[in-house]
């Protein structure tokens, strides 16, 4: 999700180069050529932000060093690196590993960039199915997992007490709402989200849309107008605020961190933000209507294997991707990353540290935006369910009008 983009953005733009081997960093502008099990590898990824000195820079050295190969990585912003890979393609010279958003894998599968696991011998058997989702498609695997994030709703300890709320009271969306009607009753500011525009809309409406037990392939089913209708609701009664409409995640954390507001819809990476807001803060996981967890969308990143002329790399392909994604060396990513691993095992390491229980639970429960054979179809139905979110809150149109309108455009899309 966007939600990674987000935080590198703030970090800098930029891409890094540097070729390591056996812990030596350097410049270089080699091309990545060499027999399978010698030369130089290349590997992509998302992080700029991360300097030769960091620790995962250091690790892909170290899975170089192993590999018996150099590597030579570069760092790009999310939003550069899917046209930089479909380039490099086209170009015949792509990197031997790539590590891309998750719901980008779709789309460079079907694109022909990507090698199927079958392919590279990549094993993915210990991932969740409900992580590893997002890179099947068409009865095919591509990569694996490296880690997820995903949402929950932070919330302000004092203004809870302040209005007489038990949160362990709030378990669905009856409950949720009855808080929310108590906190605004003691004169304080209810929930705050992101309804934006953009993906990053669809991203936070989803979890409500599917806690509803709506499907994408019918937006509007009388569960997913439900689920538009509690958010309607909400800004009419003033429980969240009108500036929803056009709130990024980043613009609607800066609300709740104005320590004002009883809840906010936020995720795994605002962690580091939380601690240093001033105030006491909980998190529980979105509830769904009639209760329990409501599935929320993944975020996080692929590790694949993108399409080679010289099939022979693979080998060393998959050695380099299995280093990076074992269990020793997840458990070090993801809390690097802000992230939940992608594994059971992990994830119960993960688990027994303060805060993340309510983020593995999370995880455990959400599904991928692409998954569901949704694919590339996925990115056509996301945009008229966010376009009919913002008709809704906005007031031009009922949500039952807003989605019907937006099932004939995905239908029409997606046909």
């Amino acid at each position: 999700m966007r939600t990674r983009t987000l935080r590198r953005r703030i970090a800098g733009f930029g891409m890094a180069t540097v070729v390591l081997s056996g812990g030596l960093l350097g410049c270089s502008s080699g091309d990545g050529g060499g027999a399978s099990g010698s030369g130089t590898y290349t590997i992509w990824d998302p992080y700029p932000q991360f300097d030769t000195g960091s620790a995962w820079v250091r690790l892909l050295g170290k899975c170089g060093t192993d590999a018996g190969v150099t590597v030579k990585r570069s760092g790009f912003d999310t939003t550069d690196l899917t046209s930089k890979v479909l380039l490099a393609s086209q170009q015949g010279n792509p990197p031997d590993v790539l590590i891309v958003d998750n719901p980008v894998v779709s789309t460079l599968a079907q694109a022909g960039v990507l090698v199927p696991n079958a392919d590279t011998k990549l094993d993915a058997s210990a991932m969740q199915p409900n992580l590893l989702g997002a890179g099947q498609i068409g009865g095919k695997t591509y990569g694996v997992p490296i880690g997820a994030n995903t949402l929950a709703l932070y919330y302000n300890k004092a203004i809870l007490r302040s209005a007489g709320v038990d949160v362990a009271s709030v378990k669905d969306w009856t409950s949720l709402t009855a808080a929310l009607a108590k906190v605004k009753g003691a004169g304080k500011k209810g929930i705050t989200f992101s309804a934006i525009g953009t993906e990053e809309g669809s991203f936070q409406f989803l979890p409500w849309f599917w806690g509803a037990g709506a499907q994408l392939t019918k937006l509007d089913s009388p569960a997913g107008v439900s689920a538009l209708s509690l958010w309607e609701d909400w800004l009419k009664k003033g429980y969240a605020p009108n500036s929803v409409i056009n709130n990024t995640q980043t613009t609607s954390w800066q609300e709740f961190a104005t320590g004002k507001y009883a809840f906010a819809e936020n995720g795994t990476w605002q962690l580091a933000n939380a601690g240093k807001a001033g105030f006491g803060y909980g998190i529980i996981p979105i509830p769904a209507a009639g209760g329990g967890t409501a599935p929320a969308p993944t975020g996080g990143e692929f590790v694949t294997v993108p399409a080679q002329k010289q099939t022979g790399r693979y080998a060393t392909s998959e050695k380099l991707v299995t280093c990076l994604t074992n269990a020793d060396n997840l458990y070090a990513t993801d809390t690097t990353l802000s992230y939940i691993a992608p594994t059971s095992t992990v994830q119960a390491k993960q688990a027994a540290s303060p805060g993340l229980k309510v983020w593995v639970d999370a995880v455990h429960a959400a599904k991928a935006r692409t998954g569901d054979g949704l694919g590339t179809k996925y990115p056509k139905i996301s945009e008229p369910m966010w376009t009919a979110v913002q008709a809704a809150l906005s007031g031009s149109k009922p949500p039952q009008a807003a989605l019907s309108a937006a099932q004939s455009t995905a239908a029409a899309a997606t046909r």
